[in-house]
């Protein structure tokens, strides 16, 4: 058959049959090769380079299908840069705009007066439908660039990467928790982190934010201040000398000890505490992640929500003295909002702060559970907005999509926690920093398990 005679570029008008079936055609291919009815119906110039853009397209998506499975380090890395966000923005917002031209244009083509008035309403609602699945599909995923473009400039920093130690990259992560009855913000949650590079395995150690003498790094401005560990001969700056209680000295006094921190994408009182946690574990600390535990409130929302298992009635305070109850926490399985989730985790009446770091914990859990693809994507604008207000971190970008990777390995594998705690012979009244050193290099660093003999 010669393309002269081809019905769906010339075809019997007059036949309802004919036209129905060929409008058909033209909506399917539309929908599988955009391009295709152009250059059978219409405009071949269109068609072609409709046909074109289709091809790059699904080029595109088959290298990023190869790379993904074979290295999905490298895909993580190229799409957590702001510059390609951006462009695959653009990209998208292209293919948005083209994709309803050609549509329109197939719907002109089709020519509904001449098929059969029985199909016409079904032919320009699966049209319609084509448009808005194609276009509306593009179209958010530009959104969604160029919002997590903005997420990514606002949260991480621009600087080189850093090598792990001895194997690990430890993290520092501070839940910051300020309020009207406090001078400053101090970190209420303080925990170090520590992933081994190549198996993503982690290791959690919980820090009591009431530790008492805590020691500093040799050579540090500190540990010049305090030889003897923080406030340990005459007392400190502040009203009570614990961990927590660092933050708030140095960030409010005593900034000039670390001139550089602003710079560097951190602050003078994380800095203080990435040395007291340094010096308190054993380990070196590359990054840290600041979080504000009033924000978190918000990001919880976001999520829609995270689900815990209460061990016990957990009490609401009516205010910032955390005496009097509002409302009780019931014990079970229960899925809190942000407001019930930040009291779940920072409530105190009737409880200790072993307690507290528990359910800090768990929250924290929680939350990362709640981290998944179709939630993510589904409320992308409003976790990027709470979480361009509740983070704050060095983690530069160009270590995004390592960390990104390393992350979906370490969710394979049980987490070990070591909570520094009276339980595992700790008191941090009266800390032995030897002994929680070794409790920590035997979780970070654990013996090989003797080879069996034959």
């Amino acid at each position: 058959m010669t393309l002269a005679a081809s019905p769906i570029r010339y075809p019997d008008a007059a036949s309802r049959t004919v036209m129905t079936r060929r409008a058909w055609w033209l909506v399917v291919l539309n929908f599988l090769i955009p391009g295709a009815p152009q250059v059978l119906a219409g405009s071949r110039r269109l068609g072609r380079f409709g046909l074109g853009a289709t091809l790059v397209l699904w080029t595109l998506a088959i290298v990023a299908l190869v790379v993904w499975l074979l290295w999905p380090a490298t895909l993580y890395t190229v799409f957590s840069t702001t510059i390609t966000l951006w462009v695959v923005a653009a990209l998208l917002a292209f293919y948005a705009v083209l994709w309803v031209i050609l549509t329109l244009d197939t719907l002109r083509l089709v020519r509904l007066v001449k098929t059969a008035p029985s199909a016409r309403a079904w032919v320009a609602g699966l049209t319609t439908l084509v448009m808005v699945a194609l276009s509306g599909t593009a179209a958010y995923g530009a959104y969604v660039a160029t919002t997590a473009s903005g997420f990514l400039s606002s949260v991480f920093v621009a600087g080189p990467s850093k090598e792990p130690v001895d194997g690990k990259y430890n993290f520092l992560l501070l839940g910051g928790d300020a309020g009207p009855d406090r001078d400053g913000l101090r970190p209420d949650s303080i925990r170090v982190i520590s992933v081994d590079a190549e198996t993503g395995q982690a290791v959690t150690i919980g820090l009591p934010r009431n530790m008492e003498d805590v020691p500093f790094p040799e050579g540090t401005s500190l540990a010049e201040l305090y030889p003897e560990g923080y406030g340990s001969i005459d007392g400190c700056e502040v009203d009570v000398c614990l961990l927590n209680s660092i933050y708030t000295e140095v960030e409010l006094m005593s900034p000039e000890m670390y001139p550089d921190a602003v710079a560097q994408g951190s602050e003078p009182g994380i800095e203080a505490m990435r040395d007291a946690a340094e010096a308190i574990t054993g380990l070196e600390i590359q990054y840290y992640a600041l979080i504000d535990m009033a924000g978190f409130q918000q990001l919880i929302d976001a999520l829609g929500g995270v689900t815990v298992t209460v061990p016990e009635d957990v009490p609401i305070h009516a205010d910032e003295t955390f005496t009097t109850v509002a409302e009780w926490i019931p014990a079970g399985d229960q899925h809190l909002d942000g407001y019930h989730a930040l009291w779940y985790a920072r409530s105190r009446h009737g409880t200790s702060d072993y307690d507290r770091m528990a359910r800090q914990r768990q929250i924290q859990e929680a939350v990362l559970a709640q981290f998944n693809p179709a939630n993510v994507l589904s409320k992308f604008q409003e976790i990027a907005a709470a979480g361009s207000q509740v983070v704050k971190t060095d983690v530069p970008q160009g270590s995004l999509g390592y960390f990104v990777n390393l992350a979906g390995k370490t969710k394979q594998l049980p987490i070990v926690d070591v909570e520094l705690v009276p339980e595992n012979g700790v008191d941090p009244e009266d800390p032995d920093y030897e002994y929680i050193r070794q409790l920590v290099q035997q979780a970070v660093y654990p013996p090989s398990p003797e080879p069996t003999e034959e």
